[in-house]
């Protein structure tokens, strides 16, 4: 596939014209003037982007479900129809992220998604949202279920799924002295969340190892002079950190202090489940009801519970919040890779990495998804 004359957003955080040659992967990408004739064969796929943006696909690192599927559900073919939900939506390599729930239902689902072989969105890994997460900050999390940090634990479930765990999110005053972080760090991504920890407990889990911070303000203490917690801790560390931008979790005037502060770590995710794309009702997140109405979705107390977003409306949402196109797009691709170690392969606009493209027009809709140098749809 040829693709010339897109504004292709560049891994240095720009945007510029170029033109791109891929297969599967993406094999040159060159100025626009420094091609005025073109020798492709005959049964090269031409894309003209010609006033259109070109980015990387997007990637989202924590999303429970879609289309009434959960990753939780141990269904391949759920599991399958979400990667199409999402590659028709603009996601292009997703993170499914599981609940706490009793071991037996996890490893059950960590075999689904060890079993099942996408033809949508390919699956990064897997993002472990718990069980080992505090009580007090559980949200939607069952709390029947929750455990302390357990590293044989973490071990048997990536395992299960065929060692493609990413990302563990843990409350770090459950973990005495840390423990569990820093032999966790070695397999997957650690992150911050559903957690009471102050600003020094905070500190010594990234110290630790931990890089990352689950839906940061939402399922912690909040950000204060005096006791700046989890959120303090993450900005002196320089570890990323995900917000969800449906509107109602984070205050766009949040959104918009958060972007300024954390710059190149802002990580934007959908945290969606599976009402999104869906008609509003009753669902179920971990085993408990959810219902989702007018695009918010609560558990029976109203206690937010995931959001019924896709990834790219949280792009569209934080750019009419006041976030700067660059800093989207960069938050919705690049970063989560970086925070799942998967910067090289996907993510990104450079030669080499997966050919996982989206064409958006200047008012950011998606009109073109390709993946792997193919056009999906």
């Amino acid at each position: 596939m040829y693709i010339k004359n897109g504004m292709v957003f560049l891994p240095e955080g720009r945007f510029e014209k170029k033109n791109l040659n891929c297969n599967e992967r993406i094999l040159t990408v060159k100025a626009a003037d420094e091609e005025t004739s073109m020798d492709l064969p005959a049964d090269e796929v031409m894309v003209d982007a010609t006033g259109k943006y070109v980015i990387p696909g997007l990637v989202d690192i924590h999303s429970h479900g879609a289309v009434n599927a959960d990753a939780s559900d141990a269904d391949v073919d759920g599991l399958r129809k979400m990667s199409r939900y999402y590659a028709q939506k603009g996601v292009t390599s997703w993170c499914p992220t599981t609940m706490t729930l009793s071991e037996e239902q996890l490893l059950k689902a960590m075999h689904a998604i060890r079993d099942f072989t996408s033809d949508g969105a390919n699956c990064a890994g897997v993002h472990l949202e718990g069980p080992f997460v505090s009580y007090e900050k559980r949200g939607a999390q069952n709390a029947a279920y929750l455990q302390k940090p357990d590293i044989e634990e973490l071990k048997k479930l990536n395992e299960a799924c065929g060692g493609q765990v990413r990302m563990i999110t843990v409350a770090p005053e459950e973990d005495k002295n840390d423990t569990f972080i820093r032999e966790a760090s070695k397999i997957c991504t650690v992150s911050l969340g559903h957690s009471v920890a102050d600003y020094e407990q905070a500190k010594a889990a990234f110290e630790a190892g931990a890089t990352h911070v689950t839906h940061m303000f939402n399922g912690m203490n909040g950000l204060h002079h005096r006791n700046p917690g989890i959120i303090g801790a993450a900005f002196d560390a320089g570890a990323t950190v995900e917000l969800i931008c449906d509107g109602f979790h984070i205050d766009p005037s949040v959104i918009r202090m958060t972007a300024a502060l954390f710059g190149n770590k802002l990580n934007l995710i959908s945290d969606s489940m599976r009402c999104a794309g869906m008609p509003e009702g009753e669902y179920s997140l971990g085993g408990q009801p959810v219902w989702m109405k007018a695009g918010k979705a609560t558990l029976a107390d109203g206690t937010l519970a995931g959001s019924s977003i896709h990834l790219m409306d949280a792009v569209q949402n934080v750019v009419r919040f006041g976030v700067p196109l660059e800093q989207a797009i960069r938050g919705a691709t690049l970063t989560p890779a970086e925070a799942i170690g998967l910067e090289s392969e996907i993510g990104c606009i450079r030669e080499g990495a997966r050919a996982d493209l989206l064409i958006l027009n200047q008012d950011l809709e998606l009109e073109t998804v390709i993946i792997g140098g193919n056009s999906w749809n």
